[in-house]
């Protein structure tokens, strides 16, 4: 993997504009971490988040590029002691105009949430996009929400960053106003596969919706996650000694091709997330005459009740396409050889937040 180079324009020579008084002190490495917080405003906001070093950008998904920048904003304020920040929105910026799209999003805000708090980051802003962010302009953008309202110390974003009204803004607007500003930026480079294939959640996207889950795994540095609560189905697999756990998702996630996957799925326990070893099936189930898209989950080795529970299922691997099978014999009989190869690379590949045993030598095309 090429990792992204970060370009750094350094602060301009006037000193810098004060924000909210002494800087914070850096965290303690015995320090017990802190919750992130999060805000969905820019107006004010406590002096304890502001002064922070801010990653700014959407974020979906969180592929290694998207990292690459967090990261970046996470080194720098560390350095410094000063608070480190993500800058996102919601609903993404997508959604608004185009509110008829296909589901696209992959990873909603709960999901979006937790990897940036996984990551150490102090403070979300998740500002809501509407009409009024629609038209403020990059200089207002930059001047009202990024140093009026964060008191941003510095500024991490990614190359090809674009902003305000008509998208106008881009790398070059925040290079152009730091100086009469006072603000530090950052602009990482772009973080690609050896084969140069740069990393991007439309690439993450597309290879999902083909069924090829290892591209993405790739891009993602993770195992991509489904996640929803389990709900009442119609209990055919039980009759037919495979019990599934009936996923609701999220409206707004993007939808995977139809098939078979083999999963590792996580379940709430209390601050736990106990991992479980399984398979699932996405689709519309045309041989018991389904015409709804479900997402089933069957577990190996368990037989716990799980209505009700959260569930978030790591999508390690695609089996096969979706099927229609001449009747629940022979449906059955498939799912047997599914459960057997979905064992064999559950068993060499890596957990969902760990991807140590794949790399680009282990593309399946």
């Amino acid at each position: 993997m090429r990792t992204g180079r970060a370009i750094w324009v350094p602060v301009a020579p006037k000193a810098p504009r004060p924000v909210s008084g002494v800087a914070p002190a850096p965290r303690a490495a015995a320090e017990t971490p802190e919750m992130m917080r999060i805000f969905r405003h820019h107006e004010a906001l406590p002096d304890p988040v502001r002064g922070s070093v801010v990653a700014v950008g959407n974020f979906d998904g969180l592929h290694r590029g998207h990292c690459a920048v967090i990261a970046e904003a996470g080194s720098r304020a560390a350095r410094i002691g000063a608070p480190f920040a993500v800058l996102s929105f919601e609903p993404h910026p997508r959604r608004f105009f185009q509110p008829d799209a296909p589901p696209f999003r992959l990873t909603p805000f709960r999901v979006k949430a937790r990897l940036l708090e996984a990551m150490g980051v102090d403070v979300l802003f998740a500002l809501h996009f509407d009409r009024r962010m629609v038209a403020i302009s990059p200089d207002d953008f930059i001047a009202r929400v990024l140093v009026g309202g964060l008191g941003a110390r510095e500024i991490v974003v990614g190359y090809d960053f674009v902003f305000g009204r008509a998208r106008a803004g881009t790398v070059a607007t925040l290079e152009q106003r730091r100086g009469a500003l006072g603000y530090g930026l950052t602009a990482v480079a772009p973080v690609s596969a050896d084969s140069g294939e740069v990393f991007s959640s439309t690439r993450v996207r597309e290879y999902l919706r083909i069924g090829d889950v290892d591209r993405a795994t790739l891009i993602l540095g993770r195992f991509w996650e489904m996640e929803g609560r389990v709900e009442t189905g119609d209990r055919i697999g039980r009759t037919i000694g495979f019990p599934t756990a009936n996923l609701g998702l999220d409206p707004e996630l993007v939808r995977p091709a139809y098939g078979v996957y083999a999963v590792r799925a996580g379940i709430d326990r209390g601050t736990e997330t106990a991992w479980i070893d399984g398979i699932a099936n996405f689709g519309r189930r045309p041989t018991v005459g389904g015409t709804e898209e479900r997402f089933e989950v069957h577990l190996f080795n368990t037989d716990q009740d799980l209505y009700g529970a959260h569930m978030r299922v790591g999508i390690v691997g695609f089996l096969r396409g979706e099927m229609r099978f001449d009747g629940l014999d022979a449906l059955k009989a498939q799912i047997a050889k599914d459960c057997a190869r979905a064992r064999r690379m559950l068993a060499r590949r890596a957990t969902p937040d760990d991807l140590s045993g794949l790399d680009e030598g282990d593309i399946v095309l």
